[in-house]
This record gives C-alpha cells, sequence and structure tokens, in this order.
C-alpha cells in the first residue's frame, strides 16, 4: 500500500514539476538530434564533394553509397539516393559562405584573442529541421545568403514546411530591410538591425479589393478590415492597436492614420498613408504623431515610437536625403503596390 496519498498537494507538485522537467529533456534531446543529424548529412555532402567521390568512381557512386549505407542501417531512414544527392547540394550551396565566415572570426579571435565567443554559420545553419533544408535546396540556387535568411526567419518564427512554402513564393527577401530609413542614426545598435529586417519595400496589399479612383480613407479602412492579411504582410511582433487613432494636443485633435506595436522591440509604429509620389512634408506629420504617442501613449517601459511612411511611389534619393540629418525621430519610408483593382464597386 502506498505510504503517499495520490491527493497530497506537495507530492502532487513535485510530480508535475518532474513531468515538466522530462518534457523540456525530451524537446532538448529532439533539438540536439536534429542538430547531429544536420552535421552528419553536412559531413557526408564534404566528404562526397571533397572526396570528389564522382569523379573517382563515377555518377552511380551515390547510389552504391546509398545502397550500402542502407546494408549497414536496414532500419534507419534517410540514407536513399535522393537524400544522398540533397546532403551533396546541402554543402554545395554554403560551404564557400561557410569558409568566408570560419576565415572572419579566425582572423578576430588572432587579433583580440581571448575576447570573442566564435558565433559560426553553424549556429543557425543545424538548427532547422531537414525536411525544411530539403525545400531551400530545390527553391533556392546558388544564394547562400538568400537561403540563411530563410533558415532565420523559421527559427524565429517556428515556420512550418507549409509556411515555409508560402513565404518563399512572396519575394520576401528581396523586399526584406530594403526600405529607406535613419534607424543607424536615430536608434541604438542593439534595436537597428531588428528594426530594419521589419520592414519591406514594397509593401503588398494585392490581398486587397478596392477600385481605380480610390482614396487615402478608403485604403486605411480596407487594410483595417484585412489587418489579419495586413498583420501576416508586416511580419511577426506587430500588434494592432486602431486606425484613425485620436490624439489630442493643446486642445487640438489629430489623428493618425494606423497605429501598431511592436512586441519585440516595445515600441508604438505609426504608419501613415499616401496614395501618392513621396513628398519631404510627409515625414514632419510623422514625426509630430510620434512624438504626440510618445507624449500621450508611451508607458514606462516603452521605447521611443517608430514611424513608417508607405506611398504608392517614391524617388529613393530624395527620400533618403529627407531623413539623412534627422538623429532623433526613427522613420522609414516605403512604397506598396497594388496590382488588382476594379474599375468600379461591386454592388
Amino acid at each position: 500500500m502506498s505510504i503517499l496519498k495520490n491527493n497530497d498537494p506537495e507530492y502532487r507538485e513535485w510530480i508535475q514539476e518532474l513531468s515538466k522537467r522530462f518534457r523540456q529533456s525530451q524537446i532538448k534531446a529532439a533539438v540536439r538530434v536534429n542538430t547531429e543529424l544536420i552535421r552528419f548529412y553536412w559531413s557526408l555532402g564534404e566528404d562526397i564533394v571533397n572526396r570528389q567521390m564522382e569523379k573517382k568512381y563515377g555518377a552511380g557512386i551515390i547510389e552504391t553509397i546509398s545502397r550500402d549505407l542502407q546494408a549497414d542501417f536496414p532500419n534507419t531512414k534517410g540514407f536513399s539516393k535522393r537524400n544522398l544527392f540533397y546532403a551533396r547540394k546541402f554543402y554545395l550551396l554554403y560551404c564557400e559562405r561557410f569558409k568566408k565566415v570560419q576565415q572572419v572570426v579566425a582572423q578576430f579571435d588572432s587579433a583580440a584573442p581571448g575576447k570573442h565567443e566564435s558565433k559560426t554559420i553553424e549556429d543557425v545553419l543545424f538548427s532547422i529541421p531537414w525536411g525544411h533544408h530539403c525545400i531551400l535546396i530545390d527553391k533556392i540556387e546558388n544564394d547562400p545568403d538568400k537561403a540563411l535568411f530563410f533558415v532565420r526567419k523559421t527559427i524565429e518564427n517556428g515556420w512550418s514546411r507549409s509556411m515555409l512554402l508560402n513565404f518563399l513564393d512572396t519575394n520576401l527577401y528581396e523586399r526584406s530591410g530594403k526600405a529607406v530609413h535613419n534607424f543607424e542614426t536615430a536608434l541604438p545598435s542593439t534595436d537597428s538591425d531588428l528594426a530594419k529586417d521589419l520592414l519591406k519595400d514594397p509593401y503588398n496589399f494585392d490581398f486587397l479589393t478596392l477600385t481605380d479612383n480610390y482614396k487615402e480613407k478608403d485604403l486605411q479602412k480596407a487594410l483595417e478590415q484585412h489587418v489579419t492579411n495586413f498583420l501576416i504582410e508586416l511580419g511577426t511582433c506587430f500588434a494592432f492597436v486602431g486606425r484613425q487613432v485620436r490624439l489630442e494636443v493643446g486642445g487640438d485633435e489629430f489623428y493618425c492614420d494606423l497605429l501598431f506595436y511592436h512586441l519585440k522591440l516595445r515600441r508604438y509604429v505609426v504608419i501613415e498613408l499616401k496614395t501618392k509620389k513621396f513628398q519631404p512634408e510627409f515625414v514632419s506629420k510623422v514625426n509630430f504623431y510620434c512624438t504626440a504617442v510618445d507624449h500621450l501613449l508611451k508607458g514606462p517601459y516603452d521605447q521611443d515610437t517608430i514611424g513608417l511612411l508607405i506611398c504608392k511611389e517614391k524617388n529613393d534619393l530624395v527620400a533618403k536625403w529627407t531623413v539623412e540629418k534627422n538623429q532623433l525621430q526613427p522613420i522609414g519610408i516605403s512604397e506598396y503596390e497594388l496590382t488588382a483593382l476594379l474599375a468600379e464597386k461591386l454592388p
């Protein structure tokens, strides 16, 4: 007979804690196994390439290696001819990038020994499942920077394979971090890179249904009505606060087009929409809204507000010169694209 009663609160709390710790250990073990598996595929691809196996033994050597490994490990998946070709392509996609990073780290360490924790490409490359790598190998050729961009995004956002496929089809890499901004001078270095990554240029608003003669208020309303799609286009960590948010300053009322909050940056983000080409005077309005939000809405643990001006089109040099000397107010300037328009409103 058990000396403990199942309803003993201290005992049950301990059991729950043990269960939690075991689940955590399972997760860590799974991650570690995945990392070691990716390392193995990397080393396998490296051997096939560097030992010049195909040149030495002919194109059929991959099939021979596959057969021999499956004979040695009959109950282990992953040694198919197709998978071995993926291992070879995996190594070839990243090997030059890998070597460059290692050289830079080695130079840094020799210049300042003992003062630098080497953070190589391995930290991200071996941290996503093999199935995700196979998708990247199929979709991206000879562009390791683009592939690594999606590896990092997968880690940051926990993308499934289907989500990764969806984002590969949206030109996300080509549009990310391309907007005009002054984040290097107006934000701390710890926030600058993250803020740059959250900007796109252009933003794709093709999920909206608007007529040829739409106005700014129509665009604002449509984005509010499709805020879920808009949040997906903006990226992760954005929370929608409101449209036409009222800001009362000294008895006067002002309304900013759209207001969001970025959870990781801990900053409000004011978004001003313009259905015409960028003009320098647009920036002063965004600056004012950001200052008003800082005075009226910002909490004690929030950082200063970021402004984002999204125009139908812009001259990049004009936009750059407009924000170049502004070292106080962080602001980004992007375009949007909207290719599907109706000739007239639907009944």
